[in-house]
């Protein structure tokens, strides 16, 4: 190898390193401008922050479930007032008064008074209570498994969440990858139509020189009409698909979407399924368990329930107080059901047949979590492959559409050829362009189907 061969082949590899270097730069700022995006998109989306309000309030069900463990004080205080009524008669005065007449006539004196039956009114007069009350569960399996319930029921809003997420994060993949194609289309439209707006300058100018027929200038002017009438559709798909893309982001419908130089860069369609890290199937794990602890709690209503309480006041009549006043009372209460006309025991056939149906789900949901990730792994293939042809067909499209082009100028063939050269390179653009976000399109629905899209909790 001499010294010429040498440097070309350093300058070769040199061109090639910044080739690379610019694609890699272009792949990284490509995807950071769509991380972007759908981080937007995930922070702004109001059914998310739906969804954030249902967790908050799974949470502080599941700190009122913990609440009842501790114990519950209360001040409380009556007051009553009474007249009249049911009275419970004391006769004071009829057991007494003979022993104090005897007494008095053995001391020779009036120590001992005469005194009168009495008749108490059952309804406390002027009578007032004000205690401490404090009650506190002791043995209660019915509020432990709640608490584990309310825990469950916030781990499944959690998963719901992120379910509604992943699909957030494709319908933003999707309807980003929709709005290119759009604008490479509508650039595809613009192209053709300055080539035959070109086309109607030089057919008109050889009209007049009579060098050829007004066929020619006639079908040369609708075509003009024809790609003016498609790029105008163009245009409106592509407002259509920004509008929706700036709806899934929470933003105004008109606001501009930043993009990227676009490449013909294809998605890989080797990936390998891995379907269990469903969040579908870890919310039915997540309900089966929530329902087991359903049984548990059914089953607890078998068990009897011990709390405590006590009570610390004062009362007295008329508004006094003194050291006789004070009091405090003290118990504890058990509470035992013994039969309830078999409610609990119909209550847990219930809950089994819901276990039963719930590991029937868990299992066609699997079968149908399978299936997609092969129906959309298929796709994919078929959309790489499809443009792959595609492709093919344009680069054969603008070779013929060269050279009948350079025919043409030397006079060597008709405008129908010229035009249909170049229809069909018009329609392998467009339909090259279908493809390839086709395949990005199918590439995202593989990512939802496979759950491997990262999300940033």
């Amino acid at each position: 190898m001499n010294n010429v061969q040498l440097k070309n082949n350093v300058m070769m590899i040199k061109k090639a390193l910044v080739l690379i270097a610019i694609l890699l730069e272009y792949q990284g700022y490509s995807q950071s401008k769509l991380d972007g995006y759908i981080e937007a998109g995930l922070k702004n989306n109001e059914v998310i922050k739906q969804h954030n309000f249902d967790i908050n309030k799974s949470m502080w069900a599941l700190k009122e479930a913990r609440s009842l463990f501790y114990p519950n004080v209360s001040l409380n205080g009556t007051y009553t007032k009474a007249e009249g009524g049911r009275t419970i008669d004391i006769p004071i005065g009829d057991m007494l008064n003979p022993v104090y007449s005897t007494l008095n006539q053995i001391t020779n004196s009036n120590a001992f008074p005469t005194l009168e039956n009495q008749s108490v009114l059952i309804n406390p007069d002027n009578f007032y209570d004000a205690k401490i009350h404090t009650t506190m569960p002791l043995l209660n399996f019915e509020i432990i498994y709640n608490k584990r319930i309310k825990a469950q029921q916030t781990t499944l809003q959690k998963i719901e969440l992120e379910i509604y997420q992943r699909e957030l994060v494709k319908d933003i993949k999707i309807a980003y990858y929709k709005y290119l194609q759009s604008l490479v289309g509508i650039k595809i439209y613009e192209d053709a139509l300055a080539l035959v707006t070109e086309n109607q300058r030089v057919n008109h100018s050889l009209f007049k020189n009579d060098k050829i027929n007004r066929t020619a200038v006639l079908r040369s002017d609708n075509e003009v009409v024809r790609i003016a009438a498609n790029l105008e559709t163009a245009k409106q798909v592509s407002d259509n698909a920004r509008a929706y893309f700036n709806f899934l982001l929470n933003q105004k419908l008109d606001t501009q979407i930043m993009v990227d130089e676009i490449n013909e860069n294809v998605p890989s369609a080797l990936v390998e399924g891995n379907t269990e890290n469903r969040e579908e199937l870890k919310k039915l794990d997540q309900v089966k368990e929530l329902n087991e602890n359903i049984n548990k709690l059914t089953k607890s209503h078998w068990f009897p329930t011990l709390s405590g309480f006590a009570d610390f006041g004062i009362q007295d009549f008329d508004f006094e107080m003194n050291k006789d006043s004070r009091y405090y009372f003290a118990g504890l209460g058990l509470e035992w059901n013994i039969f309830s006309g078999n409610k609990n025991k119909y209550k847990l056939k219930q809950v089994e047949e819901d276990n039963k149906k719930i590991s029937s789900q868990i299992d066609n949901v699997r079968q149908q979590l399978l299936l997609q990730f092969q129906v959309t792994q298929n796709n994919l293939r078929s959309a790489l492959e499809q443009f792959n042809a595609n492709k093919n067909q344009k680069e054969s499209a603008k070779k013929y559409n060269d050279d009948i082009t350079k025919l043409y100028k030397e006079g060597q063939a008709i405008y129908i050829e010229l035009l249909d050269a170049q229809n069909q390179w018009v329609n392998a653009q467009l339909n090259t362009n279908i493809a390839l976000y086709n395949s990005w399109i199918a590439y995202a629905e593989l990512e939802r189907a496979n759950a491997t899209f990262t999300l940033n909790q």
